[in-house]
This record gives structure tokens, C-alpha cells and sequence, in this order.
């Protein structure tokens, strides 16, 4: 039974706690959009999408207004654009300026499903759709693109982690007069998931329904909120107290998508639990773990503190809802956390520490600048080194990395609003081209053979 107490932790949570709902994410299948006239093709898109989320961004404003949680974001994400565009054989750029026209036509903010799956290998479409990244996101202002390099069952394509390095690099040179933002919307994959509603990342999978509604949650403000109420607590209670506060986020979650779904008529998916921070202040998954005993994120002690509080999330949230999905975990993506943005100019917190943090929690290297001059061939070992952990642990990992064109350590780039304020961090300056240049597919794992 909900009690008055419940009712008045939940709008402190919204009112003083940051809570929210990150975003309900529309995923539509584009599957009967393929024609190999591109014109056609491209139209059938712009009016599937214009179609199906017509009612999207005014759904989530009356569900916003009743139930007075804010939803911050309302997007889309499509099947692979490399599934669509093959049969034009061409430069499939023109896609991506039909899902932006129709990104801004419903309203949504973002839109994701530029992608390509190469894990095992390129077919000509996926190397056109790769190739275009560069243009397409410098055209574009919603779109969202992402590649999936590697899996636990095929190992990592050492040969798309070479290509996918020098699309990162293009991608900032292409809009260095924005803050070389084109990169900030480009996410490079091992194990990527075909229900994940948070971009850059987000596409609709193949597996899916035509059309479906995925949830996913924030709330890093109210777990450090919840843990400030226990400064002499043992670690055991602490993640009591996480798993009892991810409970009720996530009940908010599937409330959110569950109203959705009825209203606009199509099935429920999944929410993500994923701890996704902002960089308001007090919405810093690093001010968790800094709650939890570290004096700064980075620190001795900083992984073991991710892992427990990524595992308390989980064990909190699948409780509350019947179907979790996505990603499920914590975010730590630095530009877009306060908590992580001051350790990392403090020096604190480095790409290797990143890198091992990574191994307990969702996605990756997610936001991170790194200098201008870094070259094609490390931006591809980054990527290989991540694909790595995620292909051995059968996790997701990714890597979103920002080279900041002419810029250096100790500076920065600013977005602004959701994605934040990167400072650029440095980086090993030994080569890696050799390795990288060897190409190849890295071998999956002996536990790939399970079945």
C-alpha cells in the first residue's frame, strides 16, 4: 500500500534529490522501409518515424503534468541504418538527414540508430554507413550513431577497431567549430543491446517489436541523499540502503513507461536501471562513491565502492519492475557528472582508473576528452582495450571519446545542458600502431562455447 510517507519522500526525491526520469525512448522498426531507390527509402522513413511518434513528446508532457516527475528527454532510436540502406547501394548520409528532419518534426531531442554491427566482419553496407559517420553527424544536429566492434561470441574485429579510430578523429575535426561535438555522439561497442533507450547508443534491434516504449531511470542524487542518513553505517547496510532506494526509483520507471505504453498504444519494453547522472550538482555518481568513504573519485578504493553500488542497483531495481533491460548499472560519464569532472581536474581520477572502473559497471570510457594530437591508432587501441574487458566478462562496454582539435591537457570543451564540460585528460604517449595495424579478428573467449 502507498502511505502518506511514501508520497512525501517521492516529491522530496524530485524537489530536492534530482530524481527524474532520464527518457522514454521510442524504438521503431525501419525493416519496411528498405527499397533500393533511395529517395523512396528515405521517405518511407521520415514518414514511419513521423507516424509512429507523432504523439511522443505530448504523451510525456501530460505524464509529466499528473504525475509531476519530470521526464527530461524524449527520443527515438531505429533499426541499424546499415540494415536499411544496403539495397541503395550508395552513400547512405541521406538517411541520416531524413531521421533528423523527423527527429525535429515530432519534437524529440535525440535520435539514435545511425549504426552498423561488425563484430565478426564488414559487408559493403556497413563499411558505406561507417565511412558516413563523419558527414552524417556533422550534418545533422539529433542524430546519433553507433558500432558494435565486438561480442563475447565473436571476439573483437581488431580490422573495425582500426576504421572506428579514425571515424572518431574525423568526427572532431568535422565540427571543431561546435566543440568538435560530432564525436560526442558517436559510442563504439562490444556487446551492444538492442533495448538500450540512452544515446548515443540507442538502437532498435531486429528482435524487437515494430514499435515499443523503453524506460530509463536517473537518480544519483537521491542514493547519495539516502546515504548521507548513514554516515557510521557498515558497508553491508550501505547496500541495503542503495538496493531499498533503487526499488523505489525504479517503481517510478515503470509507472512512467507502463502510462506511456497505454497511451500511445504500443508495448512496453523494458526500464533501464542505469544510474545516469547529470551535471547539475548533487547528481554525481561520484559524490555516491566520495559518500561512501573515498575523499575523491579515483582514489584506492574507488572500483571496489562501484562495484557494490552497481550490484545494489540491480539487486533494488529487478525487484520493482518486471522487465529490466538496457544497460542496468551506473554511468560514469565524465563530462556529464559534476563529481567526475572535478576529480579528473584534479588529477585524480586518469584514463586508467576509468578503464578498471569500467570492469564493474555499465557501458565505459563514455565522454571522456583526450588531446587533439592524439592519433587514429591509440583512439583504436582505447577501443580495442574496452572491447576487451566487455568481450572477457560478457558485459557491454563502450568507448565515447572526444579528441579536442586543438586543444590540450588542462583545457577543455563545453556543451553546455545535458552533455556537460570535458576536461581534456591525458593519455600514454607511447604507440600502439603497431598492434593496431595488425588488424585480424581477436579470438572470443573459451566461455564464448557455452550453450
Amino acid at each position: 500500500m502507498i502511505n502518506q510517507y511514501d508520497i512525501l519522500e517521492t516529491i522530496r526525491m524530485i524537489q530536492d534529490e534530482c530524481l527524474d526520469i532520464r527518457t522514454i525512448t521510442m524504438g521503431i522498426s525501419l525493416l519496411d522501409c528498405i527499397d533500393p531507390d533511395i529517395d523512396k527509402a528515405c521517405k518511407k522513413v521520415y514518414d514511419k518515424i513521423t507516424l509512429k511518434a507523432k504523439d511522443l513528446v505530448k504523451t510525456g508532457e501530460q505524464i509529466e503534468k499528473e504525475l509531476g516527475i519530470p521526464i527530461i528527454n524524449k527520443r527515438i532510436s531505429v533499426t541499424p541504418i546499415a540494415m536499411i540502406s544496403a539495397a541503395c547501394n550508395c552513400s547512405p548520409v541521406p538517411f541520416a538527414k531524413a531521421m533528423d528532419e523527423a527527429a525535429k518534426a515530432v519534437g524529440v531531442n535525440l535520435i539514435g540508430g545511425y549504426t552498423a554491427l561488425v563484430q565478426k566482419g564488414f559487408s559493403d553496407g556497413d563499411l558505406e554507413l561507417i565511412n558516413s559517420i563523419p558527414e552524417a553527424l556533422a550534418t545533422t544536429e539529433r542524430v546519433c550513431s553507433s558500432v558494435n566492434i565486438g561480442s563475447t561470441k565473436a571476439g573483437i574485429n581488431l580490422d573495425a577497431c582500426k576504421v572506428m579510430g579514425r571515424i572518431v578523429k574525423e568526427c572532431a575535426e568535422k565540427t571543431v567549430d561546435n566543440d568538435c561535438f560530432g564525436a560526442a555522439k558517436l559510442v563504439v561497442f562490444c556487446n551492444s543491446v538492442e533495448d538500450n533507450p540512452f544515446m548515443a547508443g540507442a538502437y532498435h534491434g531486429v528482435g524487437e517489436p515494430d514499435c515499443m516504449i523503453n524506460v530509463g531511470v536517473s537518480g544519483p542524487g537521491v542514493v547519495r541523499a539516502a546515504l548521507k542518513k548513514y554516515p557510521d553505517a557498515d558497508i553491508t547496510k550501505i547496500s541495503d540502503v542503495i538496493k531499498t532506494i533503487s526499488y523505489k526509483i525504479t517503481r517510478i520507471g515503470q509507472l512512467v513507461g507502463q502510462r506511456a505504453s497505454e497511451r500511445l498504444g504500443v508495448p512496453f519494453g523494458i526500464v533501464d536501471l542505469s544510474l545516469a547522472p547529470t551535471p547539475a550538482v548533487g547528481d554525481s555518481v561520484a559524490h555516491i562513491l566520495e559518500e561512501m568513504g573515498l575523499e575523491r573519485c579515483g582514489t584506492h578504493g574507488t572500483t571496489a565502492c562501484l562495484a557494490l553500488l552497481n550490484d545494489a542497483v540491480k539487486k533494488g531495481g529487478v525487484m520493482a519492475c518486471s522487465r529490466i533491460g538496457g544497460l542496468s548499472g551506473a554511468f560514469i560519464p565524465v563530462s556529464e557528472d559534476a563529481g567526475m569532472i572535478d576529480a579528473a581536474e584534479a588529477g585524480t581520477l586518469c584514463l586508467d582508473k576509468l578503464e578498471a572502473m569500467t570492469a564493474v559497471c555499465s557501458v565505459g570510457l563514455d565522454m571522456i576528452c583526450v588531446p587533439g594530437d592524439t592519433t587514429a591508432e591509440t583512439i583504436a587501441a582505447i577501443i580495442a582495450d574496452e572491447a576487451a574487458i566487455g568481450m572477457v566478462n560478457t558485459k557491454t562496454t563502450a568507448v565515447r571519446v572526444i579528441p579536442a582539435i586543438g586543444k590540450k591537457v588542462g583545457e577543455s570543451l563545453d556543451w553546455g545542458g545535458l552533455f556537460g564540460k570535458g576536461p581534456v585528460m591525458p593519455l600514454h604517449t607511447e604507440s600502439s600502431a603497431k598492434f593496431i595495424n595488425r588488424g585480424g579478428q581477436i579470438p572470443a573467449p573459451l566461455h564464448s562455447l557455452k550453450n
